[in-house]
């Protein structure tokens, strides 16, 4: 299980106005090139959320589906990765000080990488949180000038 966390200079509001908004979800996700379309209300449960992924040349479609959602609070996700299975992305996020500490928590749930999974996986996924959630703390605290901007704290 890969679990990492980041302090963000802004409420639990402010963070939960990205991770609610399906058209900022490639900004801070790692490997999504855009989004096309979601079925329902992102983020409410059920809805589905679908985009295109890859690096370089290669592209696969993909998807994401809302499990749970508790506005401002957390927000879980299955992501599909086509032929591999699909992953739970568990986001939580609480106030901290003046601002908010995010966690994120994922892990193979069903198909190939859940039988496989094993500690270069975790290894693999720390690296890519790492990325996310420098990616969403970017996001959520754009506008506003550098000066005094806390660099995150990662665990």
């Amino acid at each position: 299980m890969a679990v990492r966390h980041v302090w963000v200079n802004r409420t639990p509001e402010r963070v939960w106005g990205v991770l609610g908004d399906a058209e900022r979800y490639q900004k801070w996700v790692v490997g999504t090139r855009e989004t096309h379309e979601s079925e329902g209300h992102w983020p409410e449960v059920g809805t589905t959320l679908r985009y295109t992924t890859g690096m370089g040349p290669l592209t696969e479609r993909g998807h994401t589906i809302v499990r749970v959602c508790e506005p401002s609070g957390r927000l879980e996700l299955e992501a599909s990765a086509g032929r591999l299975g699909t992953a739970r992305i568990a986001i939580s996020v609480k106030p901290w000080g003046e601002g908010s500490l995010i966690t994120m928590d994922e892990h193979p749930l069903r198909g190939a990488v859940a039988q496989i999974h094993t500690a270069p996986l975790d290894v693999a996924l720390q690296m890519r949180h790492r990325l996310m959630l420098s990616r969403l703390r970017n996001v959520v605290e754009s506008g506003r000038s550098g000066a005094g901007r806390e660099a995150g704290r990662y665990a």
